[in-house]
């Protein structure tokens, strides 16, 4: 009881970062959500709970998320609410027809990283892609993690096979450009960092972080290491050199290119590589012979590292590092994770630029183009010009780098869908959005996530709250890959039903198995999928080589009897299990980055700019989504320009100041602060919202959007990663 009132306790994953962290989550008669707490047994997360989770029952219930399908009038650029009939009418009309006007090159999809963290997302958006049958997809993951994907699809031949450090074992973690105490970690799921990192130094390890900015992060590290924004890749250049000049490796894996990444790393000594990243040469070679020296050690870099200008090679010399010290597939070192379901099974080696962009021709990666390119190929004309652009759960906008020529390109498109909760800067250019519904109203399994976590773990969440009449976010996907293919649903049989049959058909097939769709558990055949990729997936009953678990062979009734989530063990040994490389080794030289180490060294004797943007992470905010709950907009969590104090004296500035980069200018409020480097200043992402987008409390706190001052010209070029760190700009007193 609470307050006199029937309440229920229930139990779901939370959904909004990459932690995975196990709620138990209070509703009462109505289904409202009248509180909030971390699910103490839940064998990952333990009951840890972070503002963002605890405020889930606001976004759930927003009073300002749509509701029904909304169409706009282009004429008069007003929106009405619209059936979900007339919705998917008007886009069966429109889009096949347009597509055949025109070509399927004319259409375009783009997802934004909400759709990592629900089950419609990992599962519907292939059939959507499918359906368009166009090459011209986007998304987030170009102006996020693209470089770490492409570094581990080279060194291992899986861009999905990302090694993660083993954080409960390690005894020394040097971390870059990474800020996990506010983020929850990033490619790397490890619910309670901070309690990880706490125990860490409890058994006597050492870590240390590499940052810009004295973050909340460096200030719980041993030893906090400031360096140049976008010179993480010299830095680490100058660990490998020092590693080879003494002798130090100590190579326990298969690999080939040793003696290559010799010769590469040879003109970059310590002194050297000092004089570009402003960090001595002695801490270079200190920091060398520490993780040589460890009993276990792993480095980790991200989020500041990819959206740098040399995030690929950064990314690759990190996995160089941990191979050099013996540390990679390694308990306390860097390890793959385990994870409890089937995923894509890669027979090829990963390859680069299978095709390219129209316009700039810029190289594919992973089947997308970069973000930096979706406005050229909206603005250009001619055969293969983006016409229609569909896009789900994303803000590119405000993501993107340059949002603002996006937002200009945009009204230029002659069809345009949306599948969002709210109706924003990008969402309001679409002629029909799709809402999915509550967030409480779908199951949760994090079929992405859990490979990149520091501990084998699975945990499936129902539903907490039945559908009303609306249809299921599985269902509106498929709605609309149907729509957008010409086609209708059967008779008698929901979209995802039609979708999901072929999927499941063509995974027993492949499996030997046809026989054995009738024996497949679920209410439906969203949990029918999921009990066919556990019991075929490394601890599944149908697979013959399953590994053992203290629960016995997994299907989907496993984790039905276990709401609170299972424990499958610590990270194992994956070699040389996980490699699709061609030599069946660890690539320490993929000819794609030793070709770009040639720019990266035309850039060592570049004169520093005077000041340098770089952008912030914040412990209440996860991208432009969450500004509308008040209860995680204020404190600290405000659209500010951090600035030293010796900037702020030596520039003149008090209260505001214009900063202009070769994009664009922003005035913006200045907060003087000690924890960043001088000579840079920070911006945090995902603020400049639109006065005319239907978000109340996030137009109230509108800020600035950072990505006005990017370059959309300026990518990390093996991977077409956008670059928001490191940006030129001057400061000027408003």
């Amino acid at each position: 009881m609470m307050d006199g009132m029937t309440t229920r306790n229930l139990l779901r994953t939370c959904p909004l970062c990459e932690a995975v962290c196990g709620l138990e989550v209070t509703l009462d008669t109505e289904d409202h959500v009248v509180g909030v707490r971390g699910d103490r047994q839940d064998p990952f997360s333990r009951g840890f709970l972070c503002p963002k989770g605890a405020s889930l029952g606001h976004l759930d219930e927003d009073p300002d998320r749509l509701t029904e399908p909304m169409i706009r009038d282009r004429a008069t650029d007003t929106w009405r609410t619209a059936s979900w009939t007339e919705a998917f009418d008007l886009i069966a009309a429109r889009g096949p027809a347009l597509t055949a006007a025109h070509g399927s090159q004319s259409a375009a999809l783009y997802f934004g990283n909400p759709n990592a963290h629900t089950v419609a997302g990992a599962l519907y958006l292939p059939a959507l892609l499918r359906a368009l049958g166009t090459r011209h997809l986007f998304s987030a993951s170009t102006a996020d993690q693209m470089p770490k994907q492409v570094a581990s699809g080279l060194m291992f031949g899986d861009p999905l096979s990302v090694p993660v450090p083993d954080l409960d074992r390690t005894d020394y973690l040097l971390m870059l450009g990474a800020n996990p105490l506010e983020s929850n970690g990033s490619l790397c799921t490890a619910p309670d960092y901070p309690g990880r990192i706490k125990a860490l130094r409890q058994r006597g390890g050492r870590f240390v972080v590499v940052d810009p900015r004295r973050t909340r992060t460096a200030k719980q590290a041993d030893e906090h290491v400031f360096v140049r924004p976008g010179s993480d890749a010299y830095l680490l250049f100058g660990i490998v050199h020092t590693l080879f000049a003494e002798e130090l490796t100590a190579v326990r894996v298969e690999v080939s290119g040793l003696d290559e990444i010799r010769a590469a790393a040879a003109p970059f000594t310590p002194e050297v590589v000092s004089g570009r990243t402003g960090v001595p040469a002695a801490t270079v070679v200190r920091l060398a012979r520490e993780l040589a020296a460890a009993p276990t050690a792993a480095v980790y870099a991200r989020i500041g590292t990819c959206t740098a200008e040399f995030g690929t090679i950064t990314q690759w010399l990190v996995d160089v590092v941990n191979v050099l010290t013996g540390n990679l597939d390694s308990p306390g070192g860097a390890m793959w994770a385990t994870p409890a379901t089937l995923g894509i099974v890669r027979s090829r080696p990963f390859r680069l630029g299978r095709w390219t962009s129209r316009v700039r021709e810029l190289p594919e990666a992973m089947g997308e183009f970069p973000v930096a390119t979706l406005a050229d190929e909206i603005e250009t004309s001619g055969e293969g010009q983006i016409r229609m652009l569909v896009t789900v759960a994303g803000n590119p906008v405000l993501s993107a780098p340059n949002g603002a020529r996006l937002d200009r390109v945009l009204p230029g498109l002659d069809f345009m869908v949306s599948v969002d909760r709210y109706l924003n800067e990008t969402t309001r250019h679409a002629d029909v959005i799709l809402p999915p519904p509550r967030t409480l109203q779908s199951p949760h399994y994090d079929f992405a996530l859990l490979a990149f976590a520091v501990h084998n773990y699975a945990r499936y969440s129902r539903p907490l709250v039945p559908l009303d009449d609306r249809p299921s976010e599985s269902e509106v996907l498929a709605r609309l890959a149907l729509a957008l293919a010409g086609q209708q649903p059967e008779p008698g049989r929901s979209a995802m039903d039609s979708v999901d049959e072929l999927v499941i058909a063509g995974m027993l097939h492949k499996a030997g198995m046809p026989e054995r769709r009738g024996d497949l558990l679920g209410e439906n055949t969203i949990e029918q999928r999921l009990d066919l990729m556990l019991r075929l997936g490394a601890y599944g009953e149908w697979n013959s080589a399953a590994l053992p678990t203290p629960y016995g062979p997994l299907n989907l009734q496993v984790l039905l009897d276990n709401p609170h989530g299972i424990d499958l063990g610590p990270l194992r040994p994956r070699l040389p299990e996980v490699l699709r490389t061609a030599s069946r080794t660890v690539d320490l030289a993929p000819e794609p980055l030793l070709a770009d180490v040639a720019r990266l060294t035309g850039r060592l004797s570049d004169a520093a700019p005077d000041v340098v943007l770089i952008g912030r992470r914040q412990l209440r905010s996860n991208n432009s989504w969450m500004h509308n709950v008040p209860t995680l907009v204020g404190g600290s969590n405000r659209c500010t320009l951090h600035v030293h104090p010796d900037d702020m004296s030596r520039l003149g500035l008090s209260e505001r100041a214009v900063v202009k980069s070769a994009a664009g200018a922003l005035t913006v409020a200045v907060e003087p602060n000690g924890d960043i480097m001088p000579g840079v200043v920070s911006l945090p992402h995902g603020w400049g919202h639109a006065d005319t987008a239907s978000q109340s409390v996030a137009s109230a706190h509108a800020g600035v959007n950072a990505n006005v001052l990017t370059d959309d010209s300026v990518i990390d070029v093996p991977s077409g990663n956008a670059v928001f760190n490191g940006v030129p700009v001057t400061l000027t007193p408003a």
